[in-house]
């Protein structure tokens, strides 16, 4: 499962990009440029030129353990709100995607998953779950573009984007 998640990561993300409105820098395979330096721990962002040599397989390990295993969303067992949670880390940060979590579940959001919110993830219906996490996630991206009108450049990936998992193809 972890993989397939990746892989759709990596196809939604594409390669090398530098948009001069994209707030992450330079960027391959959604991975940034700030990312990037601090995997390496290069007390840095990384440069544009390292950004463009970032292989696949190096993607995939900063994937499955900066966005899957330190956030804790390897111990989220229903595969479609596992692969939401990622995605949503990987475009707007784990640790607002564990925040957006933990207030669907209505539990203290203090963007750590530990046991009270694994709990609360077991004991709830896990589709509205899902729902809460996605509208939450859809929230945010308007606020975005309404806060920053430059990031509207992205609004119609965003909703393609938001649109699989909509419709459950993810």
């Amino acid at each position: 499962m972890v993989e397939t998640i990746i892989d759709d990561i990596i196809r939604r993300e594409g390669s090398f990009i530098n948009h001069p409105a994209d707030r992450g820098g330079p960027t391959k395979y959604g991975i940034t440029a700030k990312t990037l330096g601090g995997w390496r721990r290069l007390g840095r962002a990384a440069t544009s030129d390292e950004v463009a040599a970032l292989t696949e397989a190096e993607a995939r390990e900063i994937y499955r353990q900066q966005y899957i295993v330190e956030p804790g969303f390897d111990a989220i067992t229903h595969p479609a709100l596992q692969a939401l949670l990622v995605d949503s880390g990987v475009h707007s940060d784990p640790k607002t995607a564990v925040h957006w979590l933990q207030t669907a579940v209505g539990v203290a959001a203090d963007r750590v998953i530990g046991p009270k919110t694994l709990a609360a993830i077991a004991a709830a219906d896990q589709n509205k779950l899902y729902s809460k996490v996605l509208a939450s996630r859809v929230r945010h991206l308007g606020r975005l573009i309404t806060n920053d009108p430059k990031q509207s450049v992205f609004a119609a990936g965003w909703m393609n984007r938001m649109a699989e998992f909509v419709e459950g193809t993810v």
